[in-house]
């Protein structure tokens, strides 16, 4: 009745096999490293490798082993002394094209990573580091969505022939032409809706003109919000990549806001100026004819006043002809003529086309390279509800006269000194934000704090561990112990599972751990007393050991399952700590079912299903 068949022993063997396997990568020390990667031009090979290992030991700095991996070089040295003068040592070697970031890396046997094994990732609160929660203005990706179709919309009209008499943005980023014929109207909207079938449209009659309002449907704002979002989170990975920070974590948090954590990092000073940094570069022409007005205070159609740092104003023609998103990479550098700082740019197909033809029929004008960036500024309105507004400065670096035609490289002079040039050069390369964004919570966590936290959490998880294991044992004998190998197996596959996911696991995570350590003996607990209800109802040893499994696995089922429906919920609407904590509990629910269900019947079947009982140890 309670035999086991073969399969069964196989099945608890691959599941042993399997927690043991995964788990274990998590018992090996992690050791102090640096890992080498490379800019969005650079890329990372066995040449790169060499010289990261040369450069080392020529300094006498001792390398344990080093390894090429997918875009990066992960060099294991012997302590963290080394790591920090390795860093120093490499960055000077190395320049821009490859950050180098200290990392500690697992020591984990290469059989077990050949077979995928790798520890758990840790947490801020277990490691320490730094936590940003970034808000996107999603206001702003709209406004320059609405800017870009209005500037589109002109220059199509101009090239179909379709005549207007006026053409405006309104404040809500709707674009309103009036025409005098009202078959042009119809015919300037046919090529719109054709070429953007994302916007819709609105006629109307007014003072004898024919009035077409231009708006941005609510899919296509939705798909501009997203977008904006995704392409924010890559910036921003870049950026962190530049900064030489292993292992972040970039999460998107809602519609608009985005987790940035960063292990290891203590001083926050750097990583907040660069990620909060909406900085891009716009090119525009001078608008030499009208140079005189400018100073008069009359700035004619078509034209903007910006000015250098100096304050010297100068006017520019309005339309941009190429910004940072052509730029496919930057670097910092000094002038071959006067020693001066330069960054050395270079464009995409589209900024080098364009730039060979302004440049090439603008020979003998001027053609300026404007800084932008966007300031997060708070402002109170008129209801008295403070709202973080952006705000958007425009700095001239430099207005070149144009002696030849230019093409895929050009250089930026007249900055302020080299670190200028440096943080210029990592924000180009890393690629502007689709949206600024704001820092609205900031959270440092130190590594002695991540430590004592570890201590802690991994104590709690042990003593609520061993208490267990001594109450099963004593209120439930041979059983009791069953249970107990069950519980141990139960987190064996927790730690397994999270470590093949490549899981980081906080404190919230811990916590689920406890929880799941008391809930998962439950299920053996319903099983063990309803064996004893039977042998008290008159049943054999045998039929209470059968009747026991059977009859409490459909109340098993319902209660983890109502508990499963709990943590998606937190999961569904949780954030960061509460989603880590809803992942460990799902886990730990699904795991605990098959330790406690599966697991303890084999081994209870192995143990008493051979032998004729006249009782039982329970």
């Amino acid at each position: 009745m309670n035999k086991n068949p073969t399969w069964k022993y196989l099945l608890l063997l691959f599941i042993i096999a399997f927690g043991v396997i995964y788990a274990t990568p998590n018992l090996f020390q992690a050791e102090p490293g640096l890992q080498v990667v490379g800019a969005r031009t650079a890329e990372v090979d066995n040449t790169v490798m060499e010289r990261v290992k040369t450069t080392l030991e020529t300094a006498g700095i001792e390398v344990k082993s080093i390894t090429l991996e997918p875009g990066k070089v992960r060099a294991r040295l012997g302590s963290e002394d080394d790591q920090t003068r390795g860093q120093r040592i490499l960055k000077e070697e190395l320049g821009d094209l490859y950050p180098v970031a200290m990392a500690d890396l697992t020591t984990t046997p290469d059989w077990l990573q050949s077979l995928g094994g790798a520890p758990m990732y840790l947490g801020l609160d277990l490691r320490g580091g730094v936590h940003f929660l970034l808000q996107v203005d999603m206001d702003a990706a709209e406004k320059k969505a609405n800017d870009d179709y209005y500037e589109d919309i002109r220059k199509l009209l101009r090239e179909e022939g379709l005549r207007y008499s006026g053409i405006n943005q309104q404040a809500d980023g709707s674009i309103t032409i009036r025409f005098t014929d009202e078959e042009v109207r119809d015919q300037s909207y046919d090529q719109v809706s054709a070429k953007y079938p994302e916007l819709q449209r609105l006629e109307s009659e007014q003072d004898g003109s024919y009035i077409l309002t231009i708006e941005v449907n609510e899919t296509a704002l939705a798909e501009i919000r997203g977008a904006a979002l995704k392409k924010n989170m890559l910036a921003l990975r870049n950026r962190i990549d530049q900064l030489g920070v292993s292992e972040p974590v970039i999460q998107q948090q809602g519609v608009d806001r985005i987790v940035v954590q960063l292990p290891g990092v203590k001083d926050p000073s750097i990583a907040k100026e660069i990620l909060g940094k909406t900085a891009t570069l716009q090119i525009h022409l001078v608008d030499e004819d009208n140079q005189a007005s400018n100073v008069r205070g009359r700035v004619p159609s078509g034209s903007e006043r910006f000015y250098f740092r100096d304050g010297t104003p100068i006017l520019l023609q309005k339309r941009v002809l190429y910004s940072g998103e052509n730029i496919i990479d930057a670097s910092a550098g000094f002038s071959q003529q006067d020693g001066g700082p330069v960054v050395n740019i270079r464009l995409d197909a589209k900024g080098t086309t364009i730039n060979a033809d302004v440049t090439g029929d603008n020979i003998g004008n001027r053609m300026a390279v404007v800084y932008v960036e966007s300031i997060p500024e708070t402002v109170t309105g008129p209801d008295g509800e403070v709202k973080i507004v952006t705000k958007e400065v425009k700095e001239v670096i430099t207005a070149p006269r144009i002696n030849d035609q230019l093409g895929k490289s050009f250089i930026i002079t007249g900055l302020d000194g080299s670190k200028e040039a440096q943080d210029i050069a990592l924000l180009l390369r890393a690629g502007s934000l689709a949206a600024p964004v704001y820092i609205i919570e900031e959270r440092t966590v130190g590594p002695s704090l991540g430590a004592e936290n570890i201590s802690k959490g991994f104590k709690s998880v042990a003593i609520g561990f061993m208490l267990v294991l001594v109450f099963m044992a004593i209120f439930y004998r041979v059983f009791g112990l069953v249970a107990s190998f069950a519980l141990v197996l139960n987190l064996v596959i927790i730690v397994g599972v999270l470590s093949l996911l490549q899981a980081t696991l906080t404190l919230p995570g811990v916590a689920g751990l406890v929880l799941t350590v008391g809930m998962a003996v439950d299920a053996n607990v319903l099983i063990f007393e309803r064996i004893r209800e039977e042998i008290a109802d008159g049943a054999s040893p045998q039929m209470a050991i059968h009747r026991g499994y059977d009859n409490a696995f459909s109340t098993i089922i319902d209660a983890n399952l109502t508990t499963l429906i709990a943590a998606l919920v937190l999961f569904n609407f949780g954030t960061g700590p509460i989603r880590g904590f809803a992942i460990t509990l799902s886990i730990g629910i699904a795991t605990s079912m098959v330790t406690a269900i599966f697991v303890s019947r084999v081994l209870i079947n192995f143990i008493y299903g051979n032998r004729r009982l006249e009782k039982l140890a329970i």
